[in-house]
């Protein structure tokens, strides 16, 4: 499968809130994902934040996705019930190697998640 396929079926996947078919699109071992201000070294523990956003999450838009060789990069808008906040635009980096998920790299304005979750983001080391 292309680079681009896996990480559109893993964007849709998330979208849709099925969280088990996204996990097995990311490989069990190596796995990263680092944003502004959190980083994750287990799917599960990525996977258990993104399934308490899932609360507030109104949809999941990609507005593009575009991969060369074993990246990936997507432009999604994460629009929210918060209205307070609204919704955040993302910039998401893919590395796909052997037809699964190895990092994920997210780029977001992180003062207005933060906002939003009451200062409260998980800190993993």
């Amino acid at each position: 499968m292309q680079t681009k396929d896996i990480v559109a079926q893993f964007i849709e996947h998330t979208r849709a809130q099925r969280f088990d078919e996204a996990k097995a699109l990311l490989v069990d071992e190596g796995f990263e994902y680092v944003g502004p201000n959190m980083r994750f070294l287990d799917p599960d523990d990525m996977l258990s934040y993104q399934f308490g956003m899932a609360a507030i999450q109104k949809d999941l838009v990609l507005r593009h996705l575009s991969a060369e060789g074993e990246h990936a990069f997507a432009i999604l808008d994460f629009k929210t019930y918060f209205e307070p906040i609204g919704d955040v635009r993302l910039a998401v980096w893919f590395l796909v190697k052997d037809d699964k998920i190895q990092k994920v790299e997210t780029f977001y304005n992180a003062a207005v998640v933060e906002n939003m979750l009451g200062g409260n983001l998980p800190s993993v080391e």
